[in-house]
């Protein structure tokens, strides 16, 4: 089944508006001749609104990095659905191995945070992986099996096509390490195997599954050519225009 690629920057806790802005300028010149694929930026929370004015007019499309579950209300710190929408963003990133592991964000606040984004309308980008001394256990697909399955509980089928997914082996996140394309197209075929078990086979084969650990221009041609990446999600990459470009323009 064809699934359109997404090529997804994430900046992390890196620029300031005045930067944020240029950024996204150049990115947002860069994906004009791209009509076969989808781009998209997550910039830290205080840029969203500038760059938001930035890519008016454009196709790339506009992420928070995390997301709450509820419309309103005393938490502090956080920031809903409805305040992201009304900045401009339509996507967000959530349960991202640094919110997991830094954080103590476990499965059942992803799950809240996923369900939150969905009900709300924005996008939601789901991030599953494992740490490595659970690879070198042996445990990856149980690791897989159970972000996947109780982070998207209680969504219903007829949603699961409007989600994303991401496979970053924690392992790979700012290491400079890269699962290979066999290690990463195994890890995407399982989760895919695993959304056919929850749900049906046709609704799994609909699903975006980025790639996230250390993607580089060096890299993403060949992991982009199997079969089940469909997509990258970049990180320290993301930061320079000229290796997003890149990575963007992938063959």
């Amino acid at each position: 089944m064809e699934r359109r690629p997404l090529i997804a920057g994430n900046w992390k806790m890196h620029l300031n508006v005045a930067d944020s802005v240029s950024l996204a300028a150049a990115v947002a010149a860069g994906s004009r001749d791209l009509g076969d694929r989808d781009v998209m930026i997550a910039p830290a929370f205080t840029a969203l609104a500038a760059v938001a004015e930035v890519l008016k007019g454009s196709s790339v499309f506009l992420a928070a990095q995390n997301v709450a579950w509820e419309r309103e209300g005393a938490y502090t710190g956080e920031i809903s659905p409805a305040m992201l929408m009304d900045v401009g963003a339509s996507m967000a990133i959530i349960g991202h191995s640094e919110r997991r592991h830094i954080f103590g964000e476990d499965n059942e606040m992803v799950n809240r945070r996923l369900l939150g984004a969905l009900n709300s309308g924005l996008v939601p980008i789901l991030c599953v992986g494992e740490t490595l001394d659970e690879r070198e256990e042996g445990e990856t697909f149980k690791v897989l099996e159970q972000q996947v399955c109780e982070g998207l509980e209680g969504v219903p089928g007829d949603r699961l096509p409007s989600l994303v997914l991401a496979y970053e082996p924690v392992w790979a996140i700012g290491t400079g390490k890269t699962a290979s394309r066999e290690q990463a197209q195994e890890a995407h075929s399982f989760i895919r195997d695993v959304l056919a078990d929850l749900y049906e086979k046709n609704l799994a084969g609909q699903v975006r599954i980025l790639y996230g650990g250390s993607v580089k221009p060096e890299n993403v041609d060949a992991l982009m050519a199997e079969p089940d990446i469909d997509g990258a999600l970049v990180g320290g990459a993301a930061l320079k225009a000229e290796s997003f470009d890149r990575i963007m323009h992938f063959s």
